[in-house]
């Protein structure tokens, strides 16, 4: 059995958006809804996250001083040296203590982008690898039952089942030879059978060979005619019933890419994606983030400027579903939100003092930036 991100999606994220789609009949809508309810479930854990990176960035100069300073004076006392690093790091905190929220997080947040990308926002394929044989060599081979790994299928708004590409026979073909695909549920039912309760979706799997084509050919019901010996690959594509379903601005869910086949610019997706690294520039400025812990002030604020640029753009060449899109930009709003409101909660008592005590010996420069803003706000307040 799956505990992994497929039970993650199939047994909590999908009956979530099942019932915010019966609440709505919009997937645009349960896409919002399923999105929200996944960014508050993790809140605790992104929360805390976000308060140790505030945490290190006021600390961590300080920390990296005394770092510094133990290995001078004690450099030919290794266990001395130790004991004092780990004395520095209880009293400042393990820079890596915010990666684990992260990683708790994680596969929820995986398991909703999978649930995003399938359907029924998108068509799901099936690849179907063959191996084609002489006669003489077939018959010396047991036939074995090939199945694919079954795939959640939308075929009615609300319903869905695991579907699976199976050949009875194998897939090990005699040239000359015929076989067809098959897609049944878990329980054995057929795809077919399953298509017949709901007529009014009308949904018609389309086949093609990607793979030695002169090999084989696949007819449109999925039978596979064997021509000459080799390896050659089919791909079946069930379309999802919300692919074509348009939502506010967007106008199909599952529309992938800045352009179209046609050259045309897709408008709703070009502006998600502007969106998107707009939203990563607005969260470094927000939390005060540095492009790294090196360098000058301008080669950090340099890349600052580029991650959001390099962010946004791997969209250009990884393309998503206008579906996943709409996630993401929902997904950073609300980070941004949770972002700006950590941020103006007070600093513990040892955190603000030793805050206190930099912009005291540091005068000159601004050391903590994004906190000194804050500071002079309360001493304006005070005064």
């Amino acid at each position: 059995m799956d505990f992994g991100i497929g039970f993650i999606s199939n047994n909590i994220l999908l009956p979530i958006l099942d019932f915010f789609y019966g609440i709505v009949p919009s997937y645009g809508f349960a896409i919002i809804a399923l999105t929200i309810v996944v960014r508050f479930a993790v809140f605790p854990l992104s929360a805390g996250q976000i308060r140790n990176m505030r945490k290190m960035r006021i600390t961590s100069p300080l920390m990296k001083q005394r770092q510094e300073e133990i290995k001078r004076r004690y450099k030919d006392d290794p266990k001395k040296q130790q004991e004092e690093m780990a004395k520095v790091m209880q009293e400042f905190g393990n820079p890596l203590a915010g990666c684990f929220p992260l990683l708790l997080q994680m596969p929820i947040l995986f398991a909703l982008f999978a649930t995003l990308r399938g359907s029924p926002f998108t068509d799901t394929t099936y690849t179907v690898d063959v191996q084609i044989l002489p006669q003489e060599q077939i018959e010396l081979i047991q036939p074995q039952a090939f199945a694919t790994k079954a795939q959640n299928i939308y075929v009615d708004d609300g319903v869905h089942e695991k579907i699976a590409a199976l050949l009875p026979s194998g897939n090990k073909i005699a040239v000359g030879g015929q076989t067809k695909v098959e897609f049944q549920t878990l329980e054995g039912k057929p795809f077919r059978n399953l298509l017949a309760e709901y007529p009014e979706q009308d949904i018609q799997t389309h086949w093609e060979v990607t793979k030695g084509s002169e090999r084989i050919t696949v007819s449109d019901n999925g039978t596979i005619y064997a021509l000459e010996p080799g390896d050659a690959t089919i791909q079946g594509t069930i379309p999802g019933i919300a692919a074509n379903t348009g939502f506010l601005f967007i106008k199909a869910l599952g529309q992938v890419g800045v352009t179209d086949a046609d050259g045309n610019i897709n408008f709703d997706i070009l502006g998600m994606v502007l969106f998107f690294g707009i939203s990563i520039y607005i969260n470094q400025q927000l939390t005060g983030a540095q492009g790294g812990s090196g360098g000058t002030p301008d080669q950090q604020q340099a890349v600052n400027k580029i991650t959001p640029v390099l962010f946004s753009g791997m969209f250009l060449f990884f393309p998503l579903p206008a579906g996943v899109l709409m996630y993401i930009v929902v997904a950073n709003l609300f980070q941004m939100g949770q972002t700006w409101f950590l941020m103006q909660e007070p600093l513990p008592d040892n955190i603000q003092e030793l805050v206190e005590q930099q912009e005291k010996a540091e005068k000159s420069r601004e050391a903590l930036p994004f906190e000194r803003k804050r500071s002079k706000k309360k001493e304006k307040t005070s005064g």
